[in-house]
């Protein structure tokens, strides 16, 4: 999804409410896309800005992460997505020589995942199914059956493939592997600028990033003052989609 023009679409009630919604488009100021992790900018995690909105009066409230605490009460409830992020974004090459970067999504049962196919920062929706493609260091992604197509139907934008690495994936991962970042990101960072401090099990194709700001500091104060903590684990998958697709199913 494009910085500039984005897109919020609600889902309720199923695909017959979701084809009579219609897509909120606005356009983000480039001055407003943030190029690079805020440490990289002399800042903490918790310095980034936050929107506080009431549901009592509605009233709207801007201020800084590392204020959370101070609009949180004694017996609220804070709740933290513990999946921590993959380095899922690999270099791959297919059977007729094309370069592409191959996306892993979703760890299916059976071993299996859902893999993405890009390629100069668009899908590569040109691959066809018993396709085996090849990784860095003897690995193989085999492209088995189609689980989302791409835009209007056109190609496959996610595959049921089967994940075939010469060490434990965790381990290929780690030495081949990137995190997997958005076009206007200016810079590459290590891993652990796409970790979230309370994560506790890796398994996230991107980072979970609404947690991103919190700071241990943040985190005492919070339990300091009676508010509650309850950790959850939701690895979540590519959400690299363009602004005419609808969400894949999970």
């Amino acid at each position: 999804m494009s910085p500039q023009s984005s897109s919020v679409l609600g889902h309720r009630g199923g695909s017959a409410a979701l084809a009579r919604l219609r897509p909120l488009t606005f356009s983000l100021p480039p001055e407003l896309v943030a190029p690079s992790p805020p440490e990289a900018r002399g800042m903490t995690r918790d310095a980034v800005r936050m929107l506080v909105a009431s549901r009592g009066d509605g009233s709207l409230v801007h201020s800084h992460f590392s204020e959370l605490p101070r609009f949180l009460a004694e017996g609220d409830l804070v709740v933290l997505n513990t999946s921590g992020t993959l380095a899922a974004e690999l270099d791959a090459t297919t059977p007729d020589g094309t370069d592409v970067h191959v996306h892993l999504s979703t760890n299916l049962p059976a071993g299996l995942w859902t893999v993405e196919l890009r390629r100069q920062g668009a899908a590569y929706l040109e691959a066809e199914a018993g396709t085996v493609i090849d990784l860095r260091g003897g690995g193989h992604v085999a492209l088995l059956t189609p689980y989302s197509l791409g835009p209007g139907g056109a190609g496959v934008r996610l595959w049921v493939s089967l994940v075939d690495t010469p060490e434990p994936l965790q381990r290929y991962l780690a030495r081949f592997g990137r995190p997997i970042r958005y076009g206007y990101v200016q810079g590459s960072y290590p891993i652990s600028a796409y970790q979230n401090v309370y994560a506790t099990e890796p398994g996230s194709a991107e980072m979970p990033s609404a947690g991103r700001p919190f700071t241990p500091e943040v985190l005492t104060r919070l339990v300091a003052q009676g508010v509650g903590i309850a950790p959850l684990l939701l690895h979540t998958g590519v959400a690299s989609l363009e602004a005419d697709e609808p969400p894949y199913a999970e």
